[in-house]
């Protein structure tokens, strides 16, 4: 019955949620440990079975085997939409996860960029080397835009509308959202396409793709990845860099500068809300650190 319910959710999954494959997978891994942690516990029972005294064990042995709070909380998370799954479909009439709240989590504010730092690393970069325009071209195109790596990555040139200042881009579980970018990252983009990118020999998987290596082909995360590094590294930047912290940098200076919660929301492509407000913990703590720094009665001081 596992199997069957199972195929089932993985169905709706992808023919009426349209989740992209790497998330299905997920999802399916998430009922598969409930079923092995039943089978290995001696209690092999259907899905309509389960209750939530068995859920609760099952969170126990997770924690027992060494997952963090967060795999803890995005597995729950997994269970309770197949549960919720299976009552909107009549498979079963209770849902043993309603009343179930995962592990307290410690939102770990991320690593950012300042602008000075950024624009450290843009300059840089050699624009006379083959791969200097590509590189600076992505560089700006990242803390312009916010875009994820793979997005990046995956981002066409029949996507790019400079005239209107927008790309089109597609994002987690197949979602499209149009993201403004700014005039230098167009322009390097461009730069990139008209002196380099002309003169490749590129694959015919790749002829639609912005960013590309010396050989014409997709470039992989690992290159971008270690571009990055790299360019950090020549900056004198001793943080700890990658593609998302140019996307973290991209939504705290936007907040920073007064910008709308929602706005920001769009332009990453959250689904959530929730998801964004990470961005105002950076903002208090520079709105707070702005008073101490500069207004009269901000300063600590003893009282008599």
């Amino acid at each position: 019955m596992w199997q069957r319910y199972s195929n089932s959710f993985i169905s709706y999954l992808k023919l009426e949620r349209s989740l992209a494959e790497n998330s299905v997978e997920a999802y399916e891994h998430d009922v598969q440990k409930l079923w092995q942690y039943l089978s290995l516990h001696g209690e092999p029972i259907p899905p309509d079975a389960v209750t939530e005294g068995h859920l609760l064990g099952f969170l126990a042995y997770l924690s027992e085997l060494g997952l963090s709070a967060q795999s803890q909380a995005r597995m729950l998370s997994g269970l309770k939409a197949f549960y919720k799954y299976l009552l909107l479909d009549n498979l079963i009439d209770h849902d043993p996860t309603q009343l179930i709240e995962g592990p307290k989590t410690v939102r770990k504010l991320p690593d950012t960029l300042s602008f000075p730092e950024i624009e450290a690393m843009l300059d840089t970069i050699d624009l006379s080397t083959p791969a200097g325009p590509r590189d600076r071209a992505m560089l700006e195109v990242l803390y312009s835009s916010g875009l994820r790596v793979s997005e990046l990555l995956d981002l066409r040139i029949t996507n790019c509308y400079f005239d209107m200042g927008f790309l089109r881009v597609l994002g987690k579980g197949s979602k499209v959202r149009l993201v403004p970018i700014g005039q230098d990252a167009m322009h390097y983009t461009q730069l990139y396409i008209d002196s380099v990118r002309v003169h490749l020999d590129v694959k015919k998987e790749a002829q639609d793709r912005v960013f590309l290596n010396a050989r014409g082909g997709s470039l992989s995360r690992v290159s971008v990845f270690t571009m990055i590094k790299r360019v950090a590294d020549e900056a004198g930047i001793r943080k700890t860099i990658s593609p998302h912290t140019f996307r973290h940098s991209f939504a705290t200076h936007l907040i920073e500068g007064g910008a709308d919660l929602r706005a920001v929301q769009q332009m990453l492509g959250h689904e959530s809300i929730t998801t964004t407000e990470i961005y105002t913990h950076l903002d208090r703590e520079y709105l707070t650190q702005t008073m101490i720094d500069y207004h009269p009665r901000g300063r600590k001081r003893s009282f008599r």
